[in-house]
């Protein structure tokens, strides 16, 4: 296995751990941001499993050569969506797939896999034996709703400094995720986005992760995050903060028009930064994006 995730992060450091604990060699790389060296050490180990977020991923695509994954049986991303360029890059490029899953810290981390009998376009495949799963209906969504987990991989509570020693348990053993998610008839798990992560426009939901898949789709070669920013007339807007420098709002209205996709969904105020803040996870930093957004400077046909 080789692993250059980084380890205070869960994803990284469950990578550490499983391969210890079931006699996996494995490589140990320092940095998941060497875009080039990555791609030839795993050539040059012959590894056959490999751990990723997908800006990882995107990284060692645009500099790999088209022979260094060819050992690989496995590669598992998870921590981030996985964008359908990702994939297609991957499966034109090193002709392997990505097997997306999905977790959060409090579950130890892993809640769903995709293997290879087990994976379907756009799921992060089905919940791990064990795991129990409610979705709770979320006003304004109309498919999918909050994801609460149990099982014996559930946290068995957080600490916090207000009560210092005090072991706070989830309810009933019920873990909140955060998450909305829909599942299919088979178990089959899509993320729909972070509860936080929907604006209320007009008294509509909108996934603001949604919009950045639809922006992606426009400039895929650029790093995008959409937020809410408030919005005298609708209550909230979307903001587009991007490494795209000619980034515009008409542009993505006529993208809109041509695919389909409503105009509640389109970012209505870009705003152009030579470099988005990242988690060392590799994820945007999305309070980072919005203590950037706080001190925009906000141009007058911004509400066009």
């Amino acid at each position: 296995m080789f692993n250059a995730l980084p380890m205070f992060h869960a994803f990284g450091m469950i990578a550490t751990l499983l391969p210890l604990m079931y006699g996996v060699r494995t490589f140990m790389y320092p940095s998941p941001l060497h875009y080039k060296l990555v791609p030839e050490m795993v050539y040059a180990e012959q590894s056959t499993i490999m751990f990723g977020t997908d800006t990882f991923l995107t990284g060692y695509a645009r500099k790999g050569n088209e022979l260094d994954f060819q050992s690989l049986r496995y590669i598992f991303a998870g921590a981030e969506k996985v964008r359908p360029e990702t994939r297609a890059a991957y499966m034109t490029y090193f002709k392997k797939p990505i097997f997306e899953g999905y977790g959060a810290t409090e579950t130890g981390p892993v809640l769903a896999l995709s293997t290879w009998p087990q994976s379907r376009e756009g799921s992060v495949g089905r919940l791990l034996p064990g795991i129990e799963a409610r979705l709770e209906p979320v006003p304004g969504i109309d498919q999918g709703g909050r994801l609460f987990v149990r099982g014996p991989n559930v946290m068995l509570g957080y600490l916090r400094a207000t009560a210092p020693g005090v072991l706070e348990p989830p309810l009933e053993g019920w873990y909140d995720t955060g998450d909305i998610v829909a599942m299919d008839a088979s178990g089959f798990v899509s993320i729909q986005g972070r509860a936080k992560r929907f604006a209320k426009i007009g008294g509509e939901m909108v996934s603001l992760a949604a919009a950045e898949t639809m922006v992606a789709t426009v400039w895929p070669d650029a790093i995008h995050a959409v937020i809410a920013v408030p919005d005298a007339r609708k209550g909230e807007k979307l903001l587009l903060v991007t490494t795209q420098h000619d980034a515009a709002p008409r542009s993505l209205l006529a993208a809109a028009r041509e695919r389909g996709v409503a105009e509640i969904h389109v970012p209505r105020e870009v705003m152009v930064v030579a470099k988005l803040p990242l988690l060392g996870s590799g994820k945007i930093d999305y309070p980072a994006v919005q203590r950037l957004a706080e001190v925009r400077k906000v141009p007058a046909e911004a509400a066009a």
